[in-house]
């Protein structure tokens, strides 16, 4: 029998091998299988120390650090598109291009491995609130009526506090002692926020995707589409509220993350396998993967142990 992670692989093969892909695409898969490959073999030595529900904890950070290498890929076939985002006060637009997608990668890979995960996170941490301060919440209050602007600059937000909760519980592992009480704060507010307003948009917008409600509308072939948006925006509320007031915070995040990664079965999986070719389709499908990933690395900084890190603590000190 073939190792659990091959069909997958095989699957991306035949794919990226297929005549009438984009380079940006290509590129995608590539950087997804790469990831992928390696994080599963390091995944599958952790699992046996995990017990119920805690052996989906491992794969938050891999769902982290997938979609992270993925965008990473699109700084270097989608350069002169994303050099038009970086903020005209800020001089040599391509260079940073290039470096914030060369540093995604090489953080992506280090989360993946557990070698210095701690310090590779926090820097991404540090880029996606960079990215709120000096793009995302200028561009939503020049434009404040824009809800999907809003969208996107929470998103960054959790998508950095993803990467800080990463940071948090390696840095616990490293130190068991080390009081990390005062930073946790950050990751379940900047998550928590991002929560909230998602789940309203759902409510009111529930013809959107689910998830991160942005400007994409649900296929109508998707069985169930408004009853399932109606439901995961009720999670993304419950969730909200729960972490933003500090009450049962790891149960919300984690059934929260488990309810984005069904999400994507029932949703995002199926409009890729629809068109696997299609840059849009991809980057709605690792987008979702990577607030998954975010939500996941949440609950295992809010648990009470270092189950995750404990393997990667050992070369993550060296």
């Amino acid at each position: 029998m073939l190792p659990f992670h091959q069909p997958a692989l095989v699957a991306f093969s035949l794919v990226a091998a297929s005549p009438g892909i984009s380079l940006t695409a290509l590129w995608i898969y590539i950087c997804a299988s790469l990831l992928f490959i390696v994080g599963v073999l390091k995944i599958t030595k952790e699992l046996p120390q995990e017990n119920g529900i805690d052996k989906i904890m491992p794969f938050g950070r891999l769902f982290f650090a997938i979609p992270t290498a993925v965008f990473a890929s699109e700084h270097f076939t989608l350069t002169a598109e994303l050099a038009t985002f970086v903020p005209s006060w800020i001089p040599v637009h391509t260079f940073w291009v290039y470096l914030v997608g060369l540093g995604f990668f090489c953080g992506a890979l280090a989360i993946t491995v557990g070698v210095q995960a701690r310090l590779a996170a926090a820097l991404i941490g540090m880029t996606f609130l960079i990215f709120v301060v000096i793009m995302d919440i200028p561009a939503a209050l020049s434009d404040p009526h824009n809800r999907f602007a809003w969208a996107l600059a929470l998103r960054e937000l959790a998508f950095s506090g993803g990467a800080f909760a990463i940071s948090l519980t390696s840095a616990r592992a490293i130190q068991p002692s080390r009081d990390t009480t005062l930073w946790a704060v950050f990751p379940r507010v900047f998550i928590g926020i991002a929560s909230l307003f998602y789940g309203v948009e759902h409510f009111l917008h529930p013809q959107n995707v689910p998830g991160i409600p942005l400007s994409k509308l649900t296929p109508e072939w998707i069985p169930g589409r408004i009853a399932l948006s109606y439901f995961v925006g009720l999670i993304l509320l419950l969730a909200g509220v729960c972490l933003l007031l500090n009450k049962k915070t790891r149960l919300a995040a984690t059934v929260l993350g488990l309810t984005i990664l069904l999400t994507m079965v029932w949703v995002y999986l199926p409009i890729l396998i629809a068109a696997p070719k299609d840059v849009v389709a991809l980057n709605y499908f690792f987008d979702t993967l990577l607030f998954c990933g975010t939500i996941l690395s949440l609950a295992n900084m809010l648990a009470n142990g270092t189950s995750v890190p404990r393997v990667q603590a050992n070369r993550g000190a060296a």
